[in-house]
This record gives structure tokens, sequence and C-alpha cells, in this order.
């Protein structure tokens, strides 16, 4: 890039950064460099299980890779205020996927553009060349974003580049040869996901662009090949196809009976509006993709509101063998005006993917880490009984409703209400409604009156989500963490992710029925801790 660009890029970034600050100063979204201990993480709506940064604003998960015994994960951020200003790569490690340490930005903008989002990937092999040390060197691949460019009116601002880690993702260094990817003229091309195929021996890349997948090859993370498209009157095209991931799975758990999931996140579009996150299942042999449904049929790997650019770690080691999972917590809708400081947006709870046959064919389940089971300090069980037209708490002694699990199993073939499910409350009034109804076969997610909702038109409202399997068991696996519920119905098919913002944390769990008769047959309740202290 020349002095003239360079110089520019510069200005705007001072000036982006400035203007930034001063709508974040006039709006009380500005953040301070060093962030405050009292009353460390436990700010109003502060998450306690979940991860969140101690201050700034975040979205994407990106750059999410394993190795020598940490996830790794980065994400989208911008540290000078809790609204969108020029993208850096953050980062966390975690040990158990529980529990996370805060480790410095990784990658900070430069004069090629902004860091948008990515992946990572161990190059066991040194197939690029970076190795200097005994570890092995983890690799980078990230979109460059000009704003320079796009200022301009250009259409090819955004590009591909790698950066290189020799000492377990503690520094980084940017591959003087960036970009690797140039742009042949797309407005929006972003995004690489990078996977090792292994049966043609060559990296994959996928790469969205506009509302398609591209894949490309390469020997060395280096120089690549566009091979496919993939998306031309595939599935659900009502916004721009972004943050992709590939991979292959087991069917049942049948290691000698595997497909390819092509996860694609959309914005707009989602199931109930906003950003959503769609997959497909097929075959891939390293160049194409093959859709194995219906071009017309949609699969949502979530249907609530906020799980957003999730995507999967790479190099889970073959003896786990778990595709695991974490999204974005939140939905472009209004991710900028949710009510928390010195943060905004955190990220949804790790869960493990797999595929299973059902009668609508295979489908992709999600279903959270087990892991999570360490945080459990104390577990009630919730007695089998009939619910007609009333109400029962489902708290004890030691259980806070905003910080808990539940699991809940009932009788279908005995249950015959107009509609049942659960109701989070406080002493002002304010609900959250999770239900299902009868007639429709569908669940309903309500947060009209669930207190803080007046920072956007899109955030309350009803959320309509179908019970895919239709059996006489429902299982509904239940967590939350005071200002989100992650429901995982009927052991992983149906998943429905919301946050919500009561001006005091909900203090009552309650299983209702209306019109008839629910039957428990069984249900515990657990005490969760925090991850902070």
């Amino acid at each position: 890039m020349n002095r003239i660009t360079l110089l520019g890029f510069l200005f705007l970034s001072l000036l982006w950064q400035s203007c930034d600050n001063a709508k974040a100063s006039d709006t009380g979204d500005s953040v301070s460099n060093s962030t405050d201990e009292t009353g460390y993480y436990q700010e109003d709506h502060r998450l306690q299980y979940h991860f969140s940064p101690k201050e700034g604003w975040i979205n994407d998960p990106n750059g999410m890779v394993y190795y020598d015994g940490e996830y790794h994960l980065f994400y989208q951020y911008y540290p000078y205020a809790t609204v969108w200003g020029p993208m850096h790569w953050h980062h966390t490690v975690s040990k158990d996927l529980v529990h996370w340490e805060h480790l410095p930005i990784a990658l900070y903008p430069d004069e090629l553009g902004m860091i948008f989002s990515g992946s990572a990937v161990v190059d066991k092999n040194n197939t690029a060349g970076f190795k200097t040390g005994e570890e092995d060197p983890l690799i980078a691949i990230y979109t460059y974003h000009d704003m320079v460019g796009e200022k301009l009116g250009r259409s090819d601002y955004q590009t591909q580049g790698i950066a290189y880690s020799n000492d377990k993702g503690r520094t980084w260094t940017k591959y003087a040869g960036n970009p690797v990817v140039k742009n042949p003229g797309f407005k929006d091309i972003r995004d690489p996901k990078v996977v090792w195929h292994e049966p043609s021996q060559q990296w994959v890349m996928v790469l969205s662009r506009g509302s398609v997948m591209q894949f490309y090859n390469s020997p060395d993370l280096k120089n690549w090949k566009l091979t496919s498209d993939f998306g031309e009157g595939q599935g659900n095209h009502g916004g721009v196809w972004e943050c992709p991931d590939i991979f292959s799975l087991p069917i049942d758990g049948n290691e000698n009976n595997r497909k390819w999931v092509l996860i694609v996140n959309m914005n707009p579009g989602g199931p109930n509006g906003g950003s959503g996150t769609q997959y497909f299942i097929g075959e891939f042999d390293g160049k194409t993709f093959k859709n194995d449904n219906a071009p017309t049929d949609l699969l949502y790997a979530d249907f609530g509101k906020d799980n957003y650019a999730g995507v999967t770690w790479s190099d889970i080691p073959s003896e786990d063998g778990r595709r695991l999972f974490i999204g974005w917590l939140s939905n472009w809708q209004y991710a900028r005006d949710v009510p928390t400081h010195p943060w905004r947006n955190a990220m949804t709870l790790p869960r493990e993917l797999t595929l299973k046959t059902t009668p609508s064919g295979i489908r992709l389940f999600s279903t959270p880490v087990k892991e999570l089971e360490k945080l459990r300090s104390q577990t009630n069980q919730i007695a089998a009984q009939s619910i007609s037209n009333k109400e029962v708490s489902l708290l004890s002694s030691g259980i806070d409703a905003s910080q808990s699990e539940l699991e809940l199993t009932f009788d279908m073939s005995k249950t015959d209400a107009k509609s049942f499910g659960i109701k989070l409350s406080n002493a002002k009034g304010e609900v959250v409604r999770f239900a299902y109804e009868q007639e429709s076969g569908l669940f309903i997610f309500d947060r009209t009156q669930s207190g803080k909702i007046q920072f956007s038109n899109e955030f309350p409202g009803l959320q309509f989500i179908p019970r895919i399997l239709d059996n006489n068991i429902m299982k509904l696996h239940i967590f939350i963490d005071r200002s989100s519920m992650e429901v995982f119905a009927d052991d992983g098919h149906s998943i429905i992710t919301n946050i919500f913002f009561p001006t005091e944390d909900y203090n009552q769990i309650t299983l209702y029925a209306d019109h008839g008769n629910a039957e428990l047959v069984s249900g515990n309740i657990y005490a969760l801790k925090g991850i902070w202290k």
C-alpha cells in the first residue's frame, strides 16, 4: 500500500476512533483503559457463567482452535467504547470450556485494514514454513476490511490475510505477503473458515461472498485457488451470508457413516427476525459441497433471536472427538443498544454438535458441553406431579433463580393443557415466559414484559419455535444466567437462545399449565457457581 493510502488509513482510523469516542461519551458508552476490580463482573445484567469481556464491544467468535490443553477463543473487539468500531481480535483461553483467562489483544488493525472475522488452525506439518521452535505454529486466517477503500466507493475493500504464532498464541506476526486472497471486485467477501481436508491432503477455505459460499484449496495456507461456489437457490437468502463453517460428523455415532455439515450465518433472515444461523447437510470432496436436502428446506441451528455467527473449534484431539460450537449472544437488530456497561455483548454457552436420524431426516443436534456440570453447587429434585391450571414454584433454599439450570421431562400422552411452561419473574412484575402450545405444536418465548425493552422496537415480542420431534416424551434442558436463557429441547433438537434485561434480577421460577393438565415425569434444578470469582 502506498504512503498516501497509509496516511489516509491512519487519518480515517483516528477520525473514526475520535467520532466513536465522542458518540460513546455522549451516550455514556465510553470505557476506560483500566477495569475497576471493585464489584468485578457484578454489574447489572452481567452474565455469571458465560464468557464476556471485562469492557468494550464484542461480536463474532473468531479463530477458535485447540492446542496443548487450551481452547483458544478470539473475538471481534473494539476496546475504546461499547459501540462497534475498528475491529481487533481479542483473545481468551480456557482449559475446560468453562473458566476463561483474559489475554492481550492479538491482532490490531494495520495499513491493510481492520481485522474482521476468520478462523485458526494448527499447522502440524509446517506447510506454511513459519515454524521457528519446538511448538507447532498456530495460523490465523482473517478478513482485512479497508476502510479507506470503502469510503472511496471501491468494491474490493475486503481481502484475506494470515498471521502466525510460535508461542502457543501469545504473540502474533502478520505474514509479509498479505493479502493471501485478493478481491476480484466483490462488495462482501469475508470470514474465511479453514480446515485440513485429510482425504485430499490439502487446506480448504470456505469464504462468504454476498449470498453464496466459495471454496478454495491451498497446499500451504499462502497460495489459494478457487474451486467452486455453493448457495444459489439453496436455503434462506433473507440476508447476506457470512461466518461459515464446514466439518464432518458421524450419523448416530457411527464413524463409518458420516456427512458434512455446512454452517451459514445470515443477517438478516433469522427464523424469528434479525440475524440467525442455518445449516446444510451433504457431501464434500474437498472442492465441491452438494446439499442432500431439497433446496427449499430450511434448517436452523437455533430458533431464538440471540445466537449468531457461531462456528466450531478446530484441532480438537481425536481422543475427545467432539465438534464444539460457540456463538455470539446477541442479534444485529439491537446489539448496539442493549443496556449493559462497561461491556456490550457476550458468547453463548459452548455446545457439542451431533448428527442424528429423525423422522424428518438427518438433523443437527446441539447440547451443552458436559464440562458445565462442574458448576453445579446444589441439586434439588423436583417431584413428579400433575400441574392443572396453576403455578408451582420450582425454587428451594440455596437456589438462585437468576443463576440456575433446569432439567424437566413431561409425558405428553398424559398432558392436555392448552399451554404449559416456565415463568421467570421478580417483585416488580417483570416476566419472561417459555411455553409449549399444544394445538399449534409451537414453543413460544415471550419477553414483552421482561423489563428494559424500550431500547429497540425489535427486541420485545413473541418468538415461535416449532417442536420438531413429535413424540410422547418432551425433555427441556434450560440454563438461566441473569440476562439470558438457553433452552435445549428434546435432547438438543430444538434450540432457543435469548437475552433479556430485568430492572432487578428474577427471583422466582414457576412451572404452570393453562386450561388443562401438564404431566411432569421428573425434574431437577441446580444452583450454578459463577466463573469470575
